[in-house]
């Protein structure tokens, strides 16, 4: 009798445990809350520089690459919605747990969560430091006779909204954002490629290698693949995401969210392709690393859509912190026994949104180790360790389409994950000697 109350009790104090983390405190989302939080984590301020990374790559590899990396990643994306709730009555609501189960306890939680970290508090500081720099762009545009401020300065107003929203309890609380933030994406990308549109293709326009030398070339070539892994990224929110869908047997939580990926890539390609394709057919190979820079005029649509990034990465922010918010809740209260309370989420949330400003101010060249880290973090989490689980787990027939294209996605991938760095690394040692720390 004791034996079982004890465990009656274990599954109690489970259950509040999981009805207090972010991730699995709310079930009741629907098909469009995914829809929204997909673009808002997928559709990265990446997208501006995707002209850039087409200049690097030129046009045939360029579209080749570009329509390759939505079509891998978007199957990658199914298999991990497939497999939320393959085992009966379980679900996977956290991209670690699936490792887990996949390649055992242990090795689970050391394949998984490193990288998962490296990506979202990577993209976490890249947004400090891209919402603070946009800000500095509108207050630039806006008032060009202004005292010139800071970006340090940008970049703690940028957080200020962070200290207070961070504190909002889980992924279904920030769905007004995370609209917003869809919706803005869809803004700054339509100004991007309809401005260029408007200029029309400039006079003495180039479509060659800007690099004279062969192996710049190459190395460029590399680095914008790291870019265009970067585009990609929202694989390492998608399980956390799925987990706010309620499920049950005869309608499980796949098909809801299924129907808000295939909405979301719809949107992806509607912001990546335009974008892409137009600004390097306008500008060639003289286009900037962010196309709002190359488009000067009119200033007033400039303004308006630097304005528009800061608030799709206010919403984007939220999204990836929501889910290092988790595991680091996770670890206190199921690791450590803290008691879970508003004290302890308001101490670890304003110390994480603290940690992530200072590293953005301390190292305003985060751009350049951005690649780096896309390579190494974005292509295994987003390219082939979905593929990698489903061999695992389901062990397909050698040979089958099933094992064939997985294999494929897995190849790609790592070659992805080994030249991507490569050019990054590059690139950081070519524009070291100019690199101030708390510039």
């Amino acid at each position: 009798m004791g034996h079982s109350e004890q465990a009656k009790k274990d599954a109690e104090k489970q259950k509040q445990i999981d009805d207090w983390l972010p991730v699995t405190s709310s079930r009741n989302a629907k098909w469009w809350y995914s829809a929204f939080h997909n673009v808002t984590a997928m559709v990265g301020a990446g997208v501006l520089s995707l002209p850039y990374a087409m200049s690097e790559l030129g046009w045939g590899p360029g579209v080749v690459i570009l329509l390759l990396s939505w079509i891998i990643t978007l199957y990658t994306l199914w298999q991990m919605v497939e497999m939320h709730e393959m085992v009966p009555g379980k679900r996977f609501d956290r991209y670690h747990e699936l490792g887990q189960y996949a390649f055992g306890e242990k090795l689970g939680l050391w394949i998984v969560v490193p990288q998962q970290l490296v990506v979202e508090v990577g993209v976490n500081i890249v947004y400090m430091l891209t919402g603070g720099k946009s800000l500095k762009k509108f207050h630039d545009t806006v008032c060009p006779s202004c005292k010139s401020i800071k970006t340090t300065y940008f970049i703690m107003i940028f957080a200020s909204v962070h200290f207070v929203l961070s504190h909002l309890p889980n992924f279904n609380s920030i769905t007004v954002v995370s609209l917003a933030a869809a919706v803005m994406s869809l803004s700054y990308s339509t100004i991007a490629w309809g401005a260029s549109v408007h200029k029309g293709v400039q006079p003495n326009v180039d479509y060659s290698y800007k690099s004279s030398s062969t192996a710049d070339t190459v190395f460029d070539f590399f680095s914008a693949l790291g870019d265009v892994a970067f585009a990609y990224a929202g694989h390492n929110v998608v399980l956390e995401i799925q987990a706010t869908i309620p499920s049950t047997p005869e309608k499980p939580s796949k098909g809801p969210m299924w129907i808000g990926v295939v909405v979301a890539y719809i949107v992806v390609a509607l912001c990546y392709f335009p974008v892409a394709l137009l600004g390097y057919w306008t500008f060639g190979n003289s286009v900037n690393d962010n196309i709002l820079i190359t488009l000067e005029k009119p200033s007033w649509l400039i303004a308006t859509a630097n304005m528009f990034v800061v608030v799709h990465v206010i919403g984007s922010y939220q999204i990836y912190a929501m889910a290092v918010f988790d595991m680091i809740e996770c670890l206190l209260v199921k690791k450590m026994h803290f008691k879970p309370c508003f004290r302890l989420r308001f101490i670890t949330r304003t110390l994480y949104v603290g940690i992530t400003m200072f590293i953005a101010i301390a190292i305003p060249f985060f751009g350049g180790l951005l690649g780096f880290l896309g390579g190494f973090a974005f292509a295994p989490t987003s390219y082939f360790l979905p593929c990698i689980i489903w061999l695992a787990i389901y062990k397909p027939k050698r040979f089958s389409l099933s094992w064939c294209v997985n294999w494929l996605c897995i190849v790609l991938g790592i070659a992805l994950m080994i030249l991507a760095p490569i050019g990054a690394l590059r690139s950081i040692i070519l524009t070291a000697k100019d690199y101030r720390f708390f510039s």
